[in-house]
């Protein structure tokens, strides 16, 4: 890769890198290297027990700056305030790797040395990318610590899946340097509104992407509906679009703002999103994130239903199944992906979901008080027709997008323009 193309944007930014404790410290080293390449300005902190696994000198050396390594420096010159400048000086704060120990410090305001002080005091926008073992990773302390963290409105770069240091399998490697540099990036367009020229990856392809809930009516005052506020579907599009992909949206009753750069068709009813849908259903991409009413009433009354003296029997139906229609109907090379929100039994129901309706990958939500409905946050896990599932921590819905993206577009399964 070139300074000058995939990273332009990277030039002149201030980059602020930590790096704490672990194996997986030896990658910072190159991640140093490629936004020095890039034209970044890199200044490296690192917690105590880091230089264990790496020298401060080599750090110094690749950064071109000394690396900061103690939170009060001998010097009498006012520098023991620099967690505080620097936190203002930074475009991103990155800490790569970040340890368990350092995941806990962070999520309860634990400032004792030059990272989590600085962390502590940052205004910028601020990328976590814990490495671990898989075991310490699943374990709820450290997922509570991560939930934590997102919740204060840091980003979180999932680790990867592969060989880690105990010699186990599993999830906790670091990300690849080049990784964690493209979500510098999305995170600096992000951060500035615009859209990134170095990451229209999904120039001259088409996306359809269903958003909310649908209503359907009793009466004209009364009708079946659910809490769907539309904010995972509306972050695809939002995403898509940012991407250069040429962006439908079709959305049930939400009071969202239209992202810019997408082509947005209200409707209400189940019925009204199949047909909808359908008119547009030659896209490269459909992302289904809608949640479709299953039922509706048989007949629809003309005036309002008065309150009897008894019950009401509601005689219901079934709403047309979209993804059915759409399978049926599939055009040659489409990506078709679709969404699961279960409250229980998650895995198995998603795993025939996906096979029932041929669907190539399915985002499994499960229903809890920060992930689902009218929730700034998802918790995610992600299954392709190839057996791949991908259990994603907390996270914000938008950063949910890009990895939703990130995955579906990978080459192997990357549509035909």
């Amino acid at each position: 890769m070139t300074a000058s193309k995939p990273y332009a944007e990277l030039r002149g930014r201030h980059i602020l890198l930590g790096v704490s404790g672990g194996i997986a410290a030896y990658k910072s080293v190159e991640l140093v290297r490629l936004l020095k390449k890039a034209g970044t300005d890199v200044q490296v902190l690192m917690t105590p027990d880091a230089s264990r696994f790496i020298t401060p000198l080599t750090l110094g050396t690749v950064s071109g700056r000394p690396v900061l390594t103690d939170i009060f420096p001998e010097a009498e010159d006012g520098s023991w305030t620099r967690h505080i400048s620097l936190g203002r000086w930074a475009d991103v704060f990155v800490i790569a790797p970040a340890t368990a120990q350092t995941l806990a410090k962070m999520a309860g305001g634990f400032c004792d040395n030059i990272l989590t002080a600085t962390a502590l005091a940052a205004r910028c926008p601020l990328l976590v990318c814990p490495a671990m073992d898989e075991d310490m990773l699943v374990h709820p302390a450290t997922q509570r610590n991560i939930d934590a963290l997102c919740t204060y409105g840091h980003s979180v770069m999932p680790p990867t899946y592969g060989s880690l240091a105990s010699g186990l399998v599993g999830q906790g490697r670091l990300p690849e340097p080049e990784e964690i540099m493209q979500r510098i990036l999305e995170m600096i367009a992000a951060d500035k509104g615009g859209a990134d020229p170095a990451h229209r990856d999904l120039e001259n392809i088409r996306v359809l992407v269903t958003a909310g809930p649908t209503r359907e009516h009793v009466d004209p005052v009364r009708f079946l509906s659910n809490p769907s506020s539309g904010k995972m579907g509306f972050a695809l599009a939002e995403a898509a679009a940012r991407r250069g992909a040429a962006v439908t949206l079709i959305c049930g009753p939400a009071h969202l703002d239209t992202p810019p750069h997408v082509e947005r068709i209200n409707v209400e009813s189940a019925e009204e999103m199949h047909d909808a849908v359908m008119a547009h259903r030659e896209a490269n991409i459909v992302i289904m994130a809608a949640a479709v009413a299953d039922y509706a009433p048989m007949e629809r009354a003309t005036q309002k239903i008065k309150k009897g003296s008894g019950n009401m029997v509601l005689h219901l139906r079934r709403t047309p199944d979209i993804l059915y229609a759409l399978q049926q109907r599939r055009a040659e090379g489409q990506l078709l992906v679709g969404f699961a929100m279960e409250t229980s039994e998650g895995l198995e129901n998603a795993r025939k979901k996906l096979h029932d309706k041929n669907m190539d990958w399915i985002v499994l939500n499960m229903l809890t008080a920060e992930s689902g409905f009218e929730t700034e946050t998802n918790r995610i896990t992600l299954l392709n027709r190839n057996g791949h599932e991908e259990a994603l921590p907390m996270m914000s819905k938008r950063e949910a997008a890009e990895i939703i993206l990130d995955r579906i577009t990978s080459t192997s399964d990357r549509p035909a323009a």
